[in-house]
């Protein structure tokens, strides 16, 4: 296994993958201080409809630079022109700045069609809720750019820590102004809601102080590449900002296909369910809200480190491409290594969240067996999404974006074919089929082209599916087992139950271990077997 896709996959998974999980864990606290599980339910809805269409926005905002600008300066530095990689990142940054204001001014005017047409019972307290993101909106765009500088220069940690670091100060935030508002202020929940949502501005504000923090005390390496750098390749500032321009189009469309996935349910949910099936608003917003708001929460964990995956191997892709034919070997083993990774890590958490669904749902949710059961589905389908968002970014770094573009549309489009006939008929399990089937397609249509493209290893993957297959069966026969033993005990309250599942959790992931050295997968992918060491 490359070391640098094991360092790099470590610092990306630490800081998005355990951001999420914080961004999980707060729920617990906050949900109990929302109150009801009515309340809870609104709440839910209400911030799922302002996130959704912010995280569209970040994408638009962000016109995908941060990663076209990760691959160029990979590309630069690999040409020792480390003076071109400064000049692209100048000009995007102040490219940014612009586009975080107009993003922002967009999404304040458009908040009100938008909250009009989601699955919520108060379209006001939407609209404003959407709006409380606007300053969020206009200052990640500029932020982001120095992610994709760091990632372009293979310095991973500060774009894993920052948003570590991001999501702390915003849980922060979250928490201590519920407590406030609803404990010691005494005001309603959705002012809660309101001031949770506002959070997200005060945590990318602390980003952005570490990462300018981080560029500072790097200056003195800047200095020596930028010493070190060719200076008869440089190109002027605005040539390469039409350049990364072209290039970040496909980057816009691809980063954010999952959101306008999640927005095309968020806006056509409800016309369906109250338009054709004349359901009431209130049984509409608590279908989307288990099978779209609650889920997303521990389902973006797993689409999380499909990113961090991807991310990794993209400039060390770029870096390679110089000399296609020299490197066409490297390539090859580099794409084997990625997707090892990927599904060695992903199988055993798509089987552990689906065999203890009905727990995690009770611990962060309520004990709610419909929740539970959309979790299972809901899992099943981000597995779908994290291996097509994988393979979509590799084709990117591969220089194939026009064909990961007309994939992704084209995936949407099948979305939005099969939307009405599949909502009408199964109602929120049709809108995650339909998703399903689209990325489904996205995912086997990627996987044929760069398998013609490089020499890819299937060799190297059936291990893997074999160690989950009996994994899968070891697993739900130990938690199904414990559950039916002990259920009616340790399902009685959310630390108990907590408990309970953290306990079994260790187990399994001590069996998955344990397979993975016994059937010798461990030493195919990180060439030695894995050890859980407990050092006091």
């Amino acid at each position: 296994m490359d070391k640098k896709i094991i360092s790099g996959s470590f610092w990306l998974s630490f800081g998005s993958i355990f951001s999420r999980i914080l961004g999980v864990v707060y729920l617990i606290p906050w949900l109990a201080m929302i109150g009801s599980p009515q309340h809870q339910t609104v709440a839910q809805a209400l911030f799922n409809t302002a996130y959704t269409p912010y995280a569209l926005f970040i994408a638009l905002g962000t016109a995908g630079f941060p990663s076209a600008i990760a691959r160029r300066v990979a590309f630069f530095n690999g040409e020792d022109s480390f003076i071109n990689s400064k000049h692209i990142a100048y000009a995007g940054f102040g490219f940014m700045l612009v586009s975080g204001v107009i993003c922002g001014a967009l999404l304040y005017g458009l908040a009100p069609i938008l909250a009009a047409n989601s699955p919520v019972s108060s379209v006001a307290n939407a609209t404003f809720a959407i709006r409380c993101l606007v300053p969020a909106i206009v200052i990640l765009p500029s932020m982001s750019i120095l992610r994709g500088w760091f990632q372009g220069n293979g310095d991973l940690k500060p774009f894993g820590i920052s948003q570590l670091w991001e999501q702390f100060i915003r849980i922060i935030v979250i928490l201590g102004g519920t407590y406030w508002l609803i404990e010691i202020s005494h005001q309603g929940y959705v002012q809660a809601v309101f001031v949770s949502v506002a959070a997200a501005f005060v945590g990318a504000v602390a980003s952005y102080l570490y990462l300018l923090g981080h560029l500072w005390r790097q200056r003195g390496v800047y200095r020596q590449m930028t010493a070190k750098s060719q200076t008869g390749k440089q190109h002027a500032a605005g040539k390469l900002l039409r350049m990364i321009g072209y290039e970040s189009i496909p980057f816009v469309i691809v980063g954010s296909g999952i959101t306008l996935s999640q927005l095309i349910d968020q806006l056509f949910f409800k016309q369906i369910m109250q338009g054709l099936l004349h359901q009431s608003a209130e049984a509409t917003q608590y279908v989307f809200t288990i099978f779209s708001a609650n889920p997303n929460k521990i389902t973006t964990v797993i689409v999380s480190l499909a990113m961090a995956v991807a991310e990794t191997s993209l400039p060390l892709l770029a870096g390679k491409l110089a000399d296609i034919k020299k490197n066409r070997q490297e390539i090859g083993a580099l794409l084997t290594n990625n997707v090892q990774l990927l599904t060695f890590v992903l199988l055993p958490l798509v089987v552990l969240v689906s065999t203890f669904a009905y727990p995690i749902y009770g611990i962060f949710f309520n004990f709610d067996g419909a929740g539970a059961t959309y979790l299972v589905a809901n899992v099943w389908q981000s597995l779908i999404l994290a291996l097509a968002l994988d393979l979509l970014t590799v084709l990117q770094a591969l220089r194939m974006s026009k064909k990961a573009t007309t994939y992704l549309l084209t995936g949407l489009g099948i979305k939005l074919v099969l939307q009405l006939p599949l909502v009408y008929l199964f109602q929120g399990y049709g809108a995650l089929l339909t998703t399903g089937i689209a990325f489904g397609w996205i995912t086997i249509v990627s996987w044929r082209l760069i398998r013609r493209s490089y020499a890819v290893a299937l060799g190297g993957i059936r291990p893997i599916i074999r160690l989950n297959l009996v994994f899968a069966v070891l697993a739900t026969i130990l938690v199904d087992g414990c559950q039916w033993l002990f259920g009616s005990v340790f399902f009685t309250g959310k630390l108990l139950t907590m408990g309970y599942a953290a306990v079994l959790g260790l187990i399994a992931v001590g069996l998955y271990v344990w397979l993975a050295n016994r059937l010798g997968v461990a030493q195919l992918i990180f060439k030695r077997p894995l050890k859980l060491e407990i050092r006091r």
